[in-house]
């Protein structure tokens, strides 16, 4: 993976894991219980659930990719599509009460919060599904694939570990400001600009040559 294609990959995974989800939703709960140091145990469990869709993603994709042009374009379009979709769904989303959010009220102790973490991602069929739409688009075919999928892996754990603490932080201190349906519904719409944006630097991805 050259540094231009890694830097482009840093990139998308700040959108990604900026954009509001299952992940963000379980760590502002457990900020907004447990404050910033024992909510922010949620936040590492969710990142084994991370490293768990990356191994599935990378035990059954590159050697596809590796072999098919007519594989990679259609994975990449249907990345395209995926990312619009989210984009108008993020649009579309209404103001949610942040306290009502979890499934399930989170247990105090570290290791269930872990757990708890890790279970929402791994269970999360969709997050795979967009892993196998967006991550083999920034492989280079030519060199070793697993130490891609492992430099993958530790830069979405950094970026997902960063974002969570602030997800977890902002909670625990300042979510109070964030909870009007106006202020709730312009994040939505940037998210859903950040989305789009996404879909349009992944339309113009190009397959590495052999």
């Amino acid at each position: 993976m050259s540094i231009e294609t890694w830097l482009a990959f840093l990139l998308a995974c700040w959108i990604i894991s900026l954009s509001p989800g299952a992940g963000a939703i379980a760590s502002m709960s457990s900020g907004l219980n447990y404050g910033f140091l024992r909510g922010y145990w949620t936040a590492l469990g969710l990142q084994f659930g991370l490293l768990l869709q990356i191994a599935v993603v990378a035990a059954g994709v590159g050697a596809l990719l590796a072999t098919s042009e007519l594989a990679f374009r259609l994975i990449k379009w249907f990345g395209v599509g995926y990312l619009l979709f989210l984009a108008w769904r993020q649009w579309r989303a209404a103001p949610v009460d942040m306290h009502a959010a979890s499934l399930t009220r989170p247990v105090g102790r570290p290791l269930s919060l872990v757990m708890r973490g890790f279970l929402i991602n791994a269970s999360n069929p969709k997050a795979v599904v967009f892993m196998l739409a967006v991550l083999p688009q920034f492989l280079d075919l030519s060199r070793p694939l697993l130490g891609q999928y492992l430099l993958i892996a530790i830069t979405m754990v950094v970026v997902d570990l960063i974002v969570m603490a602030g997800y977890t932080g902002l909670a625990a201190r300042v979510l109070g400001l964030l909870r009007s349906p106006r202020q709730q519904r312009l994040l939505n719409r940037t998210f859903a600009g950040l989305f789009a944006g996404a879909a349009g630097l992944l339309a113009c991805v190009r397959r590495a040559a052999n």
